[in-house]
């Protein structure tokens, strides 16, 4: 895939890059490790500091980023300028609170008098050069959400972003240099995927963070499992949008419009199987196919557009392809179904609803990254669990109730990294943020994010002889 900025609305290719060839990535390289050594040793006080100047800066430019990232990658407009403000946000929350989520801990003496202590601690040490691999989906908010704890924790960052959101990629570079950051300390790689394993394997790479497709995730931990160093990986989502009887049907539907075509389809913790009791299962359906069909589909640039194109022409042609096998094995389209009339240069889809999904069909297992919703009817809760755990994946998840056994259950029993309860999923600095199954493993954000990519350092005082 080349480097490029290719405008969805269009198809036309807007700028193109020189991938960085192999000297120029071993200065980057070099570079990043000699800095390791020296950021390390700076306090959480100068990190802060650093970090909320970037934000700042962020702020200020906030307009003309979430332009860049429109034109590159096509989510409406309104939906980039709050990518952008949810990135300000995060950086001044870890600006705040990394210290003491990094504090020493200190075991009770009581608890270690018998291991011949007079003092234990447990220090958060930083490990040094981590290797983010990123996507397009959420081009800043996906870098800032790794970028902001691994630089407050004392790591160094490279970043290989995906090929066609390139001036992003530069942007954060520039923004992190530009804030005050030591030189090396945040560096954009301007490559391919060919060259990453000859990254994860180089000695001076500590460990490395993935988010993306479940077989760039398969490849990656491969690499780093065969060096033996850490990864974190958040990877594709099936994610269930459960509705039962005592649902607030009107609120649920209205929801579920939002759930299903934030970023226009494309995003992990999208929405994507509505499973919805057989008692309001019509009623439902009638209110979110209207909701879908009622969305404005066009130039994101637009302040009244919902949906604008998919990301990329491969990206519109793997949806058409799911939902043609679909409706090939009998799903009905409720909705949608086709390329918008009207919009002949972009890479448009239609917000779609398919009903009768069955297990014969490939969308009802692998994850759809466009607008397109499936719904099954289910008569009970136990059908309810299955249905919502029959996938992969297991990213986050919705459930609609106002029955507290019905929810006590779904807590107990989802197979998700999140439950998202009368409400969508969503991600935030204070929360952790990953999943199970084919969906990942470790965590970002929060402290346990922060935490991720530390070295979790017992430090042992011998008691003075008596």
């Amino acid at each position: 895939m080349p480097i490029a900025s290719v405008n969805p609305t269009t198809g036309r290719t807007l700028r193109t890059f020189d991938a960085f060839d192999a000297d120029g990535v071993e200065r980057c390289l070099d570079e990043a490790a000699r800095t390791a050594v020296t950021y390390r040793r700076t306090s959480f006080a100068e990190r802060a500091a650093l970090l909320d100047r970037a934000a700042g800066l962020l702020e200020a430019e906030c307009e003309d980023v979430a332009r860049t990232m429109t034109l590159e990658m096509g989510k409406p407009l309104a939906a980039a300028r709050a990518e952008a403000a949810k990135c300000v946000k995060a950086m001044r929350w870890y600006a705040a609170h990394a210290e003491g989520l990094l504090a020493d801990e200190r075991p009770a003496d009581s608890d270690v008098r018998d291991a011949g202590a007079s003092a234990v601690q447990v220090r958060y040490r930083p490990l040094g050069v981590v290797l983010a691999v990123m996507p397009w989906n959420f081009p800043l908010w996906q870098v800032v959400r790794f970028a902001a704890p691994a630089l407050m924790a004392g790591n160094v960052g490279l970043l290989k972003h995906s090929s066609n959101v390139p001036q992003t990629a530069l942007y954060l570079g520039d923004l992190f240099r530009r804030a005050g950051f030591p030189k090396g300390c945040f560096q954009t790689l301007l490559i391919g995927s060919g060259p990453v394993e000859g990254l994860l394997r180089d000695p001076r790479v500590a460990a490395a963070t993935l988010t993306g497709s479940e077989p760039a995730g398969r490849a990656v931990a491969s690499v780093a499992g065969d060096e033996v160093k850490k990864t974190v990986l958040e990877l594709g989502g099936s994610d269930p949008y459960i509705v039962m009887p005592s649902a607030d049907l009107a609120r649920a539907a209205k929801t579920a419009v939002t759930a299903r075509v934030q970023n226009n389809g494309q995003s992990c913790i999208a929405a994507k199987r509505f499973i919805v009791h057989s008692d309001v299962y019509e009623e439902f359906a009638r209110l979110f196919t209207e909701g879908m069909a009622a969305l404005t589909v066009g130039d994101p640039m637009r302040e009244a557009t919902d949906v604008g194109p998919l990301a990329t022409e491969s990206g519109r042609a793997d949806v058409e392809e799911l939902v043609e096998d679909a409706v090939r094995h009998g799903a009905t389209v409720l909705c949608g179904g086709r390329r918008p009339p009207g919009q002949p240069d972009g890479w448009f889809y239609e917000p779609t609803v398919l009903a009768d999904v069955t297990p014969q069909m490939r969308i009802d297992q692998e994850e759809t990254f466009g607008p397109v919703a499936t719904l099954y009817r289910v008569g009970s809760l136990d059908e309810a669990v299955e249905r919502a755990n029959h996938t992969p994946f297991g990213l986050s998840s919705n459930v609609w109730s106002r029955d507290e056994g019905d929810l006590e259950r779904f807590v107990h029993e989802l197979e998700a990294g999140g439950i998202f309860i009368n409400g969508m999923t969503a991600s935030h600095p204070a929360l952790p943020f990953g999943g199970v199954k084919r969906s990942g493993y470790g965590r970002e954000l929060s402290g346990h994010g922060i935490r991720e990519f530390c070295n979790i350092t017992t430090v042992w005082r011998a008691a003075d002889p008596a």
